[in-house]
């Protein structure tokens, strides 16, 4: 059994919750014994944040609820990294809950940390691909109480603090009060989004509306079985061809280096698997400021203000640097980097011109979770000053 104080955590579930909270009070925060096993990843950051708590029902009938989260994950990210909070780009973290599976612990209320906040896409990815249904039970004052106690919202006034949770049954279930979740949220300046998966008076009925009103969040109904449409574009191969290049200019090192290196070709893999949109969409999130390996990749790390080539142990160094002096090493890094730089360049132009192609051939409306998230995101970024660039 682990005890967690201050986790970084991703939460997906059939209720996804994305929570931000801006005056968090830790010391409000009690202590939350869970006996799964946490991803946790920790990045010290100034900058303001974006910070998005995802809670997923896993219950039957919940499958095209986590096809889509799995689908539309990089569009999402995608759309994120165009945030600015007045002169600043913020970071971004994600965690991951799933809640209403049979398959989890019933003393915790069939609740499951997944992911703790990270800003690693990849385990991000990894995760969601990971989540299976059954069941079950869904108490979604317990995942959100949950989701409260367990992550590191931050004090940082800047961040935008979001829950997301998603579901299909009464929202009333459970021995937690989803009016006494909803108010601790607010007093933690966290808002709490709800996304009831099915018929929008019947997620009023089942209070799913109640729940956001009590956080001045979003409420959206959702057809949590509608098919990701992709709109087709001319410049898709293209992208697509790039990320083989792309995957070249990174340099494992470290004891995790090697593995995190296969995660990331095993991420690739997944995405392409689903589809071609997956795969682009995937692409061009490893092209923005959002994709960050400075734990495994020597181009990333160097970047950091804290990096320095004489902590490097010959170890841990990728077979190819293995006996080179530190200015050698120095100049293979720095010519991976222009190398990075200029493909990442290459695919941000070919997506701009995606997306003018995408806006001028859609004429479709879609209802399903990314749509419903973005919305309820840009609401609620627009309160504390943050703007989108194109």
């Amino acid at each position: 059994m682990k005890t967690l104080f201050k986790p970084v955590v991703i939460a997906l579930s059939l209720t996804t919750v994305i929570a931000c909270n801006a005056n968090n009070n830790s010391s409000n925060i009690a202590e939350l014994l869970i006996t799964e096993t946490v991803i946790e990843t920790h990045s010290k950051t100034e900058k303001p944040e974006i910070k998005v708590a995802l809670l997923l029902d896993t219950s039957n009938s919940m499958d095209g609820l986590i096809d889509q989260a799995r689908a539309q994950l990089w569009k999402l990210i995608n759309e994120l990294s165009y945030a600015k909070c007045e002169d600043e780009s913020p970071n971004l973290k994600i965690a991951l809950y799933e809640y209403g599976n049979d398959n989890l612990n019933a003393d915790e209320g069939y609740v499951r940390q997944v992911l703790a906040f990270s800003d690693d896409l990849d385990e991000i990815s990894k995760a969601l691909f990971s989540l299976t249904t059954n069941g079950g039970n869904e108490y979604c004052g317990k995942v959100i109480k949950t989701a409260l106690n367990q992550l590191e919202w931050g004090n940082n006034k800047a961040d935008l603090k979001l829950i997301f949770i998603a579901g299909n049954e009464p929202y009333t279930q459970g021995n937690v009060n989803y009016e006494e979740a909803s108010k601790f949220a607010h007093q933690n300046d966290v808002t709490v989004n709800t996304i009831f998966c099915g018929d929008y008076n019947q997620g009023i009925a089942t209070k799913w509306k109640a729940g956001a009103d009590l956080t001045h969040g979003n409420y959206t109904a959702i057809n949590h079985n509608e098919a990701t449409v992709h709109i087709a574009s001319p410049y898709d191969d293209k992208i697509i061809g790039l990320n083989e290049a792309l995957n070249k200019t990174y340099i494992a090192y470290g004891s995790a280096g090697q593995a995190k290196m296969e995660m990331q070709a095993e991420q690739d893999t997944n995405a392409r698997n689903y589809n071609k949109a997956n795969a682009v969409s995937r692409t061009v999130s490893k092209s923005s400021r959002l994709y960050k390996n400075s734990s495994w990749d020597l181009v990333d790390a160097e970047k950091e203000a804290n990096f320095s080539y004489d902590t490097l142990k010959e170890s841990e160094l990728p077979k190819e640097l293995k006996g080179k002096s530190k200015s050698e090493i120095k100049a293979y890094v720095e010519a991976k980097a222009k190398i990075r730089e200029k493909l990442q360049d290459e695919i941000a132009t070919l997506n701009l011109k995606r997306r003018h192609y995408v806006a001028e051939h859609n004429n479709s409306s879609t209802n399903n979770l990314e749509t419903a998230m973005i919305k309820a995101l840009k609401t609620q970024a627009e309160k504390k000053n943050y703007s989108w660039e194109e």
